[in-house]
Formats: structure tokens, sequence, C-alpha cells
């Protein structure tokens, strides 16, 4: 697959765009207004100055890029030769499911419609499609074109062939799928995240250490060992010769202790916000300079860092 659209543009729908084009891909961008799609390019020069910047495109490859985009306000331009449409409304079901009927009505019938949204659910989405075995939810992982993490999810109504060809072409454009068997609210990677953010808050709401070392603690341990590997095989590599059977009937009896005691709420505490944001102003002021000592620096940093695990990893 070639010819890529991106229904809605903005942040993310900008992001995919630019990884797209960094794929060899052919790719259109659709918005409501020329204002928007103003706003796009210049964005979009922006990414492609990054991915030079850090070796990942030629100059002469970026203006080739840049000249072969299509900018339209028009549906049935934008979609008619679409082999894969990337969807990128705002997160509101009645939106998504009216774009997916103005999509189909101009689309080809074997276009896969990809719906990047974060915590919608297909079933939902597709609800009223005339073709709902070729519709996906294809989230990204912030920022697009830097972390290559893309959680496909199905249905009882998604084609097989469908999920096999988005999963080949997401990996073509140097992606890393995964493919969620059953349906869920968040897919993988926010649940996890925010099981662990809730019991990153509540130390500190209890008084048990600092948002600055809270941080660390994350940072300099067990974000480390994941960065590299998932805790399964984290874990695994634990059980030393038992592997991950032995670490984990090793571990039993504390770990029923510890979850015993985690965080079990799903409001955060009240006060909580103001405490963090405190919290979050000292630990930046702290940090070395040049590591980030305001968002700007801290979000280029981070980037920084990201490139070189995806380096360690071959993704780069």
């Amino acid at each position: 697959m070639k010819n890529v659209t991106c229904y809605g543009t903005g942040v993310i729908g900008t992001a995919w765009g630019a990884t797209f084009l960094k794929g060899n891909c052919n790719v259109t961008f659709y918005d409501i207004d020329t204002e928007k799609l103003d706003d796009t390019k210049t964005n979009l020069e922006e990414i492609l100055s990054f991915f030079c910047t850090y070796g990942m495109m030629t100059a002469e490859a970026k203006e080739k890029a840049l000249k072969s985009v299509t900018y339209t306000t028009d549906v049935k331009t934008a979609v008619e030769h679409a082999e894969l449409i990337q969807e990128n409304c705002p997160e509101k079901i009645e939106l998504k499911q009216s774009v997916l009927k103005l999509i189909e009505a101009h689309c080809p019938k074997d276009t896969i419609i990809a719906s990047s949204t974060s915590g919608l659910l297909l079933s939902d989405i597709s609800k009223n499609a005339v073709h709902p075995e070729r519709v996906i939810c294809a989230h990204p992982y912030n920022p697009v074109y830097v972390m290559p993490l893309v959680e496909i999810s199905t249905n009882e109504q998604t084609d097989a062939q469908v999920v096999e060809k988005a999963v080949a072409f997401y990996k073509g454009i140097g992606k890393e799928p995964v493919v969620l068997k059953k349906e869920s609210p968040g897919f993988l990677c926010n649940r996890i995240q925010v099981a662990v953010i809730r019991e990153a808050y509540d130390l500190v709401h209890r008084g048990v250490c600092s948002v600055e070392d809270i941080d660390k603690a994350v940072t300099y341990g067990v974000g480390l060992r994941w960065a590299i590997l998932g805790p399964h095989l984290v874990n695994h590599l634990g059980g030393g010769a038992a592997g991950f059977r032995g670490i984990n009937a090793h571990l039993a009896g504390a770990m029923k202790t510890w979850l015993e005691d985690m965080a079990k709420w799903s409001d955060i505490p009240e006060g909580y916000i103001d405490v963090a944001e405190e919290g979050i102003k000292e630990e930046m002021a702290n940090r070395p300079k040049g590591t980030g000592n305001n968002e700007q620096e801290l979000g280029a940093y981070l980037n920084q860092g990201v490139l070189e695990i995806l380096k360690y990893h071959k993704l780069i």
C-alpha cells in the first residue's frame, strides 16, 4: 500500500503523514478548511526537518516528500484513490461515525480505514459502517513520528486479511504494531501506564516520597529495564534458571502484601494536582542543565533519549 490519506490533520494527523512520507508513501492530507491545511504544511516542515537532523531522512528526500504531498478540502479527492485512510478526528463517537459514513461513500470498497482513536471502541465507531470488516482502530503512541508503537484493535467483524495487511503496512513504515485479540477500553499501553501512574500518584499522596523521587525511581529503575525488554521477559530473566515461573513463585507472598496495600481509587485524590504541579516545578528546576529545565527543553531531551533507545533496538 502506497497511497495513504490522513483524514483530519492536527497534531496526530500531521505526525502520521510525516511518518508515511518517511516510509515513501504518497500522502494526501484532508481537512475542513485551508487554514488548517496551512498549519499542517508548517508543522510537516518541522517534523521532516527533525528527521533530517537525526539522520532519519536526507535533505533531498525531504524536499521530494514536500513536493509530492496533496492537500485538499474535498472528501472525494482525498479518499477516492486511497489504499489506507488514517482517520484522525476528535474523540467524539457521533463525529467518527458520520465521518466514516462520508469516507465510505467515496473510497474503494477494499480501502482499509484506520481510526487513530485513543479511547473509543471499534464496535461503536463502525456500528453503522457499510463494510465494517475493513475498519480497524490503529492507535499511535505520541509523538507519532518518534514512538514506534501502534495498537491495532479489531472485533468479530474484522477481516483477518485486513489485519494482516495493516500489520505489514505499519511494519513497512518503521512501526511496531501489536494486535488486540479483544476490544479493550484504553487498549494496552494506556491501561498499563495508568496502573503505574495511579500507584505513583498514591505513593506521593500518602507521603511516602516526593514527586522527584518517584520519577527517579521509575526512570533509573524499572523504566531502564522496560525500555529494553517488557515486564514478562524482565521477570523471566529475574527468575534465573527457574525463569518466569520461578520468579513468581519466589515473590508470591511479597506480591500479595504489595498488591493488598496498593491504591484502588478511580478518582485522583482531592488536592493532588496542586501538590504534583509544585513537585514538577521543583523537579525541573533541579534537573542538570541541558536535560530539560522547561517544557520545551524537556520535550526535546525526551525525544533525543527515545531515539537513542530506538537505535539500540535497531529500529532507526
